[in-house]
């Protein structure tokens, strides 16, 4: 019984320790002003620089973008769940995004010239209060993912859309409907939102435990 007593504390202790450890190591690097040299000649750990690209802000791909635009810079963050490491946000930096809602008619099921008429009928419902585009979307667009929510794809960055698509963004304003093609068929774009400046990169430094 005393022997089970004593491992129990002796793990616990251990624990307790390492949970001391790791937050003395978190307070020590946002607080240093030299956080590579810090990990390099103090903590003797191998670490990463990450250079993180926020693509959206409505779907992160996972914990780097998601910490870039949530995150402060200066500050670590971790350890995280299944992960041994610490990450620590050095810097960060804007760019465009754009908010759209987009139908993608399908060029690969349907001829140029049908697609085209599909998508004069589709504009005319639209314009004509007959149908919403959120409907008109869930019924016709090929991007099924967006469909499903009434084809908008929330904000995302500049330059992450096919090139033609990326190209009339910057020529239409908040509420106008227009038609583009590209090589993925034929797209009706609404602009839900004017272009805005947010978080779109970041440094990262990743601190192996």
């Amino acid at each position: 019984m005393k022997q089970l007593l004593f491992i129990f504390t002796f793990v616990c202790c251990t624990l307790f320790c390492q949970a001391q450890s790791i937050a003395q190591i978190k307070k020590e690097l946002e607080t240093t002003p030299d956080p590579i040299g810090y990990v390099k000649l103090k903590l003797k750990k191998k670490y990463v620089i990450d250079s993180v690209v926020v693509v959206s802000t409505s779907n992160f791909m996972g914990i780097a973008d998601s910490l870039v635009y949530k995150g402060k810079t200066g500050k670590v963050y971790g350890p995280f769940k299944k992960a041994n490491y610490l990450i620590k946000i050095l810097f960060k930096a804007p760019n465009t995004f754009y908010h759209i809602q987009h139908i993608v008619i399908d060029t690969a099921i349907f001829r140029e010239r049908f697609a085209t008429n599909l998508a004069d009928s589709i504009l005319y419902k639209i314009n004509n209060k007959i149908e919403t585009f959120a409907s008109m979307a869930n019924k016709y667009s090929a991007d099924y993912a967006s469909a499903a929510n009434g084809g908008d794809l929330g904000w995302f960055i500049r330059g992450v859309m096919l090139p033609k698509l990326d190209a009339a963004l910057t020529k239409h304003k908040k509420g106008e409907l227009f038609k583009v093609w590209t090589e993925a068929g034929l797209h009706i774009v609404r602009i839900v939102d004017n272009p805005k400046k947010d978080t779109g990169y970041g440094l990262l430094l990743r601190v192996i435990l």
